[in-house]
């Protein structure tokens, strides 16, 4: 049985819930198993006592099952809401059942899970910091729709709830029970059940706050003035935030106040509605493709060697204290690994430390023996990184895997200043360290296999996303993100105002406008890596593009305006007060620039979908699943889409390729298609 009967001789019955596979999951086989016990628990409804609900698994319940979810079309739509409802109507006969049901929370319960948790009169859960609860629905593009909107509007107010539903968030149980949505902690399995089983006995009738006579949802009165203002203000709110390209916030809000207006099961009527909406449409296609599938695929190793036993990382040496150093010191010692952090001084050593305990700060190489990995986090320059390299090298362990956070120089030249240049590995970290997730491991060519795996595992170990890529200068994310940045710079040397610029990124789902973060990198280390491709490889200069994009750049430059390092770039940073864009830009304004609000947008992100084709094409990129969570994480391309390669998926491959052809044809031959590209769309092949 998936859920296993166990009626003891006080009259309490265990339903423990025990699917096949690892985790439970709201699926045919669920919907079936719980039919039945819903039906044996009504069958003796006046012999027992109460209900105990729990799991045999390390989860309590994972929630929906995500591979029947992305196969909902709009032709089965009616098919898969009448499947809802009836899951929503066996937890509503629970609910009703007139005995005590109590959720013993053993593991997360996320989604489905959490929702199960609600209808239930009482929820203990195990006081266990690897424990998360709540609704993550909206993260995927979709909303709880197994009563999760309706419930938790009714347990905490329109306001408090949407917060919690909107943004998907996750909370440990000590958060959880501050946010009301849980009703006690227990100190161990055996506290939970007896937690469980005394409640029962103490509360032998309850019935739901939802389900008294006169109850009405805590914020929201008909007639109170204050409420309608709230209501009518809040979709303006969400929109500043969403840019209308998230629908599912949108849906939620709309689900969650129009809910709160009417009955309880016209409630749970109309939240299933719009999931079947949001199910249905692209943007939960794209999120849970690439924020479920791939990126639990990459987690899973799905870049890894085979074949390389596992390996954990015991000491770390990070060389150079500066922002980007001090963050992977700080993450490396949060896991529990012990951590030299060198610099030129002690004093710089000691300041990147940040008196954390598990960093030595120090300015000598001697401090790093024992190191098994090493990582430079030193300034961009090829000299400086062939100096510290082989010092640092000569003093760890002689297994030592040696790697450089390198953000665009190609890691085999690097390779040159060390002794085996196959032990040595690119480990691309993104700034801030603590809060991006993504690390891009470059793998040189003559990376070993066993020290692809040995990054990839440290990666892991950190609680990081890791992606692999092919050395190429600028590897993926910077030599893509590199296209954003100087395509916006291009269209400001046009005349194309620059607000409209920022705007319309935003709008179109870009984490930061690209003029912003032309001035966090600095226009200086835009015009250097130029130079330094110049330098290295003339024919390599066509990654560059024919960007008019430079001469931008250097003027700004001359006159000072190095970025927000330098205090002025693209921005004014007036001190104590808010960044704005320098009206001085205005002298490149032209009222005749031409370029409409929809080409802005298409060029923004359509040079960074056709950048991610050229290096799938040459090899730098191994898989497309990188790409998509690349691109997400690392640079921020909009999460709507499911990634760069995502986004041409969901446009249409034809459609993408004729857009691509009217953009180059008006823009620039960087927009044209790669052959490949073309062949894909000719034959109907999705990334």
């Amino acid at each position: 049985m998936a859920i296993h009967f166990e009626r003891d001789d006080e009259g309490i019955v265990t339903l423990t819930m025990d699917m096949s596979g690892s985790a439970n999951v709201m699926n045919a086989e669920y919907h079936q198993a719980m039919g039945e016990a819903v039906a044996q628990v009504e069958a003796v409804r006046d012999e027992i006592a109460g209900v105990v609900l729990t799991s045999a698994k390390k989860t309590f319940f994972a929630g929906g099952d995500l591979n029947l979810l992305v196969q909902v079309t709009p032709e089965n739509a009616p098919e898969a809401l009448g499947f809802l409802e009836d899951m929503k109507g066996q937890l509503r006969r629970l609910e009703k059942l007139g005995k005590p049901v109590v959720a013993a929370i053993n593991g997360s319960a996320l989604g489905g899970g959490f929702e199960i948790a609600l209808a239930c009169h009482h929820r203990v859960v195990l006081d266990d910091d690897r424990i998360k609860l709540g609704l993550p629905e909206a993260t995927l593009g979709l909303l709880p729709g197994g009563g999760g909107v309706t419930r938790m509007v009714r347990l905490l107010g329109v306001q408090p709830a949407l917060p919690l539903l909107m943004e998907g968030k996750q909370l440990r149980p000590q958060r959880a029970l501050q946010a009301g949505i849980v009703h006690a902690l227990a100190s161990s399995r055996e506290d939970l059940i007896a937690q469980a089983r005394a409640w029962i006995k103490a509360n032998p009738s309850p019935v739901q706050p939802w389900d008294q006579p006169g109850y009405t949802v805590p914020d929201v009165k008909f007639g109170d003035p204050n409420v309608y203002s709230l209501l009518a203000a809040a979709p303006a709110v969400l929109r500043k935030k969403t840019h209308g390209v998230y629908p599912a916030p949108e849906k939620i809000l709309a689900a969650a106040v129009e809910g709160a207006l009417v009955d309880f099961d016209t409630a749970l009527k109309i939240e299933g509605r719009y999931f079947v909406e949001l199910v249905t449409g692209q943007v939960a296609k794209n999120m849970i493709g690439t924020f479920w599938f791939q990126l639990n695929e990459i987690g899973a190793g799905g870049s890894r060697p085979s074949g390389v036993d596992a390996s954990k990382v015991t000491k770390v040496g990070v060389l150079g204290a500066g922002m980007m150093g001090a963050g992977i010191a700080e993450v490396s010692a949060k896991a529990g690994i012990e951590v030299v952090l060198k610099d030129v001084t002690l004093e710089a050593a000691t300041r990147g430390a940040a008196g954390n305990p598990g960093i030595t700060p120090t300015d000598s190489d001697d401090d790093l023996a024992g190191c098994d990995l090493i990582i430079e986090a030193v300034f961009e320059n090829r000299e400086l990184k062939n100096k510290v390299l082989p010092a640092a090298e000569a003093a760890a362990l002689p297994d030592a895997v040696i790697a450089s956070n390198t953000s665009t120089l190609p890691i085999t030249g690097l390779a040159g200043a060390v002794k085996d240049p196959t032990k040595f590995i690119g480990l691309h970290f993104f700034s801030p360290v603590p809060k991006m997730r993504l690390v891009e491991i470059i793998v040189g060519e003559q990376t070993s296999d066993e020290t692809l795996a040995r990054a990839f595992d440290y990666v892991l170990q950190i609680g990081k996303t890791p992606i692999v890529v092919n050395d190429s200068r600028g590897f993926y994310t910077s030599r893509t993100f590199g296209t954003y940045v100087t395509e916006a710079v291009s269209m400001v040397a046009e005349g194309v105002q620059p607000a409209l610029i920022e705007n319309v990124a935003k709008r179109s789902g870009m984490a930061v406008g690209p003029l912003a973060v032309s001035d966090e990198v600095t226009l200086t280390l835009q015009l250097k890596i130029r130079d330094q491709t110049l330098a290295d490889d003339a024919a390599g200069a066509g990654i560059l593009g024919d960007h008019p994009a430079f001469k931008v750049l250097e003027e700004l430059v001359a006159e000072g305006r190095t970025g927000k390092s330098g205090g002025a770039g693209f921005y004014e940073y007036p001190e104590g007060g808010k960044k704005y864009l320098w009206p001085g830009l205005a002298r490149y304004g032209r009222a005749d620039a031409g370029v409409t609000e929809q080409d802005v947008e298409d060029r923004l992100l359509f040079i960074q979908s056709l950048e991610t084709v050229r290096c799938l094409d040459e090899g730098v990129l191994r898989s497309v699943g990188d790409a998509n969570v690349g691109s997400v994480f690392g640079f921020g391309f909009a999460p709507w889409s499911g990634g760069t390669l995502q986004f041409i998926n969901s446009y249409g491959l034809s459609e993408f390729v004729e857009r691509a052809d009217y953009l180059a044809d008006t823009y620039g031959e960087r927009f044209r298609p790669t052959a490949s590209l073309r062949e894909r769309a000719a034959k109907g092949e999705k990334f």
